[in-house]
């Protein structure tokens, strides 16, 4: 019986010095894609490991989701002792992420410059806010780079700037952050040598806003927020219809306008003059789409959602996040998988959206207490028993766990 494939980067290890999102998501993907990761959770003076693990409300999902397929050391980086354990897990590493704030990891004598003459292989991957520059003194959050970097304005209604409802540029970053490792593990196998990787928020924002950035160029005319936009298609809008359910519905070519108004009987608008194409139905929208509304107020969500799908015209209900782990297309594809949390309960949570194989990336194992994997990582690193207890004691006498509850 043939063994099943191996993942494509077991046998790299990851050492990460990450905290809240962007770092952590970079290690996640390189874990879910089989690298071994050890994530360093600092403890002592006060701290009980990466500070996402208490976080209550909208950040309670951070820990759970982006620390799966990890390992948990816990070290206090401010003693020789944590110090000397990292720089020789270091020195067995493949790669190194942090995304602390700049000079952070200079201060404690773990930056690239320092870390390139321990191991020359080492390819470091460093999670910022900023790309050098003017701007990399500066503290950023995702909602900062959304606010100057153009996403805010184009999400929210005119003179009403909105941040996108997940943290979009702290995921996208770190998958940045992973995709440089990938290139970078790539070159290395040619040159035999390391490098620094760099990913950054506003960067990342950026490359979002891009096509605005373009279409300004192209049409001299600047991009309007997305509420109060020229839409490129005639019917692209979100509709209220029966019992004040609301239904996302799109007509976006020629073909797909003939066959909305045959199934819903709209001959006046088919044989209309001013709607034969749909730049034409763009430029009467400020009459069609109210009429529309009108029209469509009667049906169902359930029965536009029928209509539609039966017909391949694009539609959707809309959905807040936690119905999803109800979604029958999720649940028959496997993008959700049971995955157990530190303490013990056990939640569903979303794989990557890739296959392998025609697989789903699994969770391998659950989420890590705080210096649940000591033993085992200062173990294979030469550490006795005895060592290893010391380094025991400083953990807190209650470890703190991600219940992913807040």
């Amino acid at each position: 019986m043939t063994s099943p494939p191996s993942l494509p980067y077991e046998g790299i290890r990851v050492v990460e010095f990450t905290h809240m999102v962007m770092g952590p998501t970079c290690g996640m993907v390189l874990a879910d894609l089989g690298a071994e990761v050890i994530k360093v959770e600092p403890v002592g003076h006060g701290r009980e490991g990466d500070s996402t693990r208490q976080l209550m409300g909208s950040g309670a999902g951070f820990f759970p989701l982006f620390n799966r397929n990890k390992k948990s050391l816990a070290l206090d980086l401010q003693t020789p002792e944590g110090k000397e354990a990292a720089l020789r897990l270091i020195a067995t590493a493949d790669i190194v992420a942090e995304n602390f704030k700049a000079g952070t990891m200079k201060k404690l004598g773990l930056d690239y410059q320092t870390l390139k003459k321990l191991n020359p292989r080492l390819i470091y991957v460093s999670l910022k806010g900023f790309l050098p520059g003017p701007y990399e003194h500066r503290t950023a959050l995702d909602e900062v780079v959304q606010m100057m970097g153009g996403l805010a304005y184009m999400t929210g209604r005119p003179g009403d700037p909105l941040r996108a409802g997940a943290s979009v540029n702290d995921i996208m970053g770190g998958m940045f952050g992973a995709m440089g490792a990938m290139a970078a593990l790539a070159q290395r196998a040619q040159t035999g040598e390391g490098q620094e990787v760099q990913s950054a928020l506003f960067e990342n924002n950026v490359l979002l806003v891009a096509q605005h950035m373009l279409q300004y160029q192209v049409t001299g005319q600047a991009a309007k927020p997305m509420p109060a936009r020229i839409s490129a298609w005639a019917i692209y809008d979100v509709f209220e219809v029966k019992d004040g359910e609301q239904i996302f519905l799109a007509v976006v070519s020629d073909t797909a306008w003939k066959i909305f108004c045959k199934v819903f009987d709209y001959a006046d608008l088919l044989s209309d003059p001013r709607l034969t194409s749909n730049n034409a139905r763009v430029t009467q929208r400020e009459w069609l789409i109210p009429l529309l509304r009108e029209r469509l107020r009667v049906h169902s969500s359930k029965h536009l959602s029928e209509v539609f799908e039966k017909n391949a015209l694009p539609y959707a209900p809309i959905t807040p996040p936690h119905e999803l782990l109800d979604d029958e297309h999720l649940k028959a594809t496997g993008g959700l998988a049971p995955l157990s949390l530190s303490d013990g309960s056990e939640v569903q949570t979303v794989l990557l959206p890739i296959t392998l194989n025609q697989e789903r990336l699994k969770v391998r194992s659950g989420v890590p207490g705080l210096g649940e994997h000591n033993a085992d990582v200062l173990g294979s690193l030469g550490y006795s028993a005895s060592d290893i207890e010391k380094f025991q004691q400083s953990l807190p006498s209650s470890p703190s766990s991600s219940t992913g509850k807040g």
